[in-house]
């Protein structure tokens, strides 16, 4: 994990460019530089995970073109092999050498042949350029705004930009940017042709391509852990990673110290696994005293994004600061794929598909967030083999009639896949539940609550009427607005909306995220 930004003229001194990129440095605390790119700057914090040594450390130069990249280009040793019978030459064993080499044989259209998640600015010196991308799901951050000059600065998080821009939004994903010109490259949930495959074809390369997606992202030269729920798409990530390595796999889980659901789970998982597994517990205190500095780090305003990130913050702070873990595997992305406990009310398969791809083309604003600015803000990366493009591409190809809850089990193509002893069977089969409720339901009850104590219902209907965009609907909403503007004032709209059910579909028309006001919740929490 790093940090980056890029800026298309000189009209802010350099001093207040530092100042600004100094926001992230726990994005990239091991060294920093600024390179003077003559248009303008490309500056680069470096978190070490491929190529260890100071040869790795960018903005990376080639014959007067520079790039900075916050990414990891899986199978990128096959390109090296390529680019050097090409006559190119590497001072370092980092993948992301590799790309203005790329840029330099392929162009723009590199960035449709990359198997990676990315962000980067490139400053292409013959034509005078600036360029940025972003991968196709979003998975690694980026946001760019205009200075009053009408220059763009691009970075890898919006608190680099509160302060030097007025209006500030997340690059798109899928997309590169030629100097003020996006242009779709890549969209992830197009389906060229639905496919045919029956369902034991289907869960067989489930299966084989979730397992080569979590193998290309054991590939780091720094430590490398694991975070473990205990439900089944991170357990499934552990059950994998186990493996395909012959020493125990370092897995963390989190839960309220009073009423941890999880714990037992992820420790029923370990056990099994034989992992080397660590334990952490928070408390209600704990909770209310990160609230602020959840919200500042994330930069939302959304309830099940804020929620969600609690318990993952606390636990990665617990990881930074006891171990010497560096990249850690994460389990987002599956329910976009596969469902949640909402999709189970949706009336029709195409209704499925529709919701399943607006779900993806979505989170980079939520789940990817939070996974992100948790892990890195504690000085770690994190890698999503869910999100492997390979896998992502096959499994929105499938017919959505299949992927519909038609077996009394939600995911069941996914839990179907990895039978025959990969995981405990009640694991396996565990009901989903929302991490946010898993960690121990008082954890949401006390967020609740101390929102209920802060308004009155007469200031809480008159503090809501001054956000007319995506207004606050209870009082933990307005609690967590009115923080959110404290540190991002004026930029609600980076994010899009709610992350809530589908309240067309019946059932699902809630005034809370949480799984547990659906009248399908039943086990999960237990």
């Amino acid at each position: 994990m790093c940090a980056i930004m890029g800026f298309s003229s000189k009209s802010v001194p350099l001093e207040t460019v530092w100042q600004q990129f100094s926001r992230t440095i726990s994005r990239g605390p091991d060294c920093s530089r600024i390179a003077d790119i003559g248009r303008g700057w490309l500056c680069f914090h470096r978190l070490a995970i491929m190529g260890l040594t100071d040869e790795g450390m960018q903005p990376f130069e080639l014959d007067g073109d520079y790039v900075v990249c916050n990414g990891e280009l899986y199978g990128f040793r096959k390109w090296k092999e390529q680019l050097q019978a090409r006559g190119y030459t590497f001072r370092s064993d980092s993948d992301c050498e590799l790309l203005l080499p790329l840029y330099r044989e392929y162009g723009l259209g590199m960035f449709r042949m990359l198997d990676a998640e990315f962000a980067l600015v490139l400053y292409d010196h013959t034509t005078g350029a600036l360029i940025a991308a972003r991968d196709p799901i979003g998975i690694r951050p980026l946001y760019y705004g205009a200075l009053d000059d009408g220059s763009l600065v691009y970075a890898s998080e919006a608190k680099n930009l509160v302060g030097l821009c007025r209006e500030i939004r997340p690059f798109p994903p899928g997309y590169y940017c030629v100097d003020g010109k996006f242009t779709r490259y890549c969209d992830i949930t197009a389906v060229d042709a639905v496919s045919r495959d029956g369902l034991e074809t289907v869960c067989s390369k489930i299966h084989q391509k979730l397992v080569a997606g979590v193998e290309k992202r054991m590939d780091a030269d720094a430590p490398l852990g694991f975070l473990l729920s205990g439900g089944l798409d991170s357990s499934l990530v552990c059950a994998i990673a186990a493996r395909l390595t012959d020493k125990p796999i370092r897995t963390f889980a989190i839960g309220m110290d009073t009423d941890a659901i999880d714990l037992k789970y992820a420790r029923e998982v370990a056990e099994y696994l034989h992992t080397d597994h660590t334990e952490v517990y928070m408390t209600r205190q704990d909770v209310l005293d990160s609230l602020e500095t959840v919200i500042a780090l994330l930069g939302t305003w959304d309830i099940t994004t804020i929620r969600a990130s609690i318990g993952m913050y606390l636990c990665c702070k617990a990881i930074h600061e006891r171990t010497d873990v560096r990249v850690l595997m994460t389990g987002e992305i599956s329910d976009e794929l596969f469902g949640y406990k909402y999709t189970d009310f949706a009336p029709s398969p195409e209704a499925f598909q529709e919701e399943s791809c607006k779900r993806v083309r979505e989170l980079h604003m939520y789940d990817v967030l939070r996974a992100d600015r948790c892990i890195s803000v504690n000085s770690l990366e994190a890698r999503v083999p869910f999100g492997d493009l390979d896998f992502v591409r096959y499994v929105l190809s499938i017919d959505p009639q299949l992927k519909m809850n038609t077996y009394g089990k939600g995911k069941y193509l996914l839990r179907h896949a990895f039978e025959g002893g990969w995981l405990p069977y009640d694991i396996l089969y565990r009901e989903k539940a929302a991490f946010s409720d898993a960690v121990g339901h008082s954890m949401v009850d006390d967020l609740k609550a101390y929102a209920e104590e802060k308004y009155t219902d007469e200031e809480f209907r008159q503090r809501c009427q001054l956000y007319p965009y995506c207004t606050p609907f209870t009082k933990e909403s307005l609690l967590y607005r009115e923080i959110f503007e404290k540190y991002y004032p004026g930029q609600a709209p980076m994010i899009a909306d709610y992350w809530m059910p589908n309240r067309s579909w019946e059932g699902c028309d809630v005034d809370d995220p949480s799984a547990r006001v659906l009248s399908n919740y039943g086990k999960s929490g237990v």
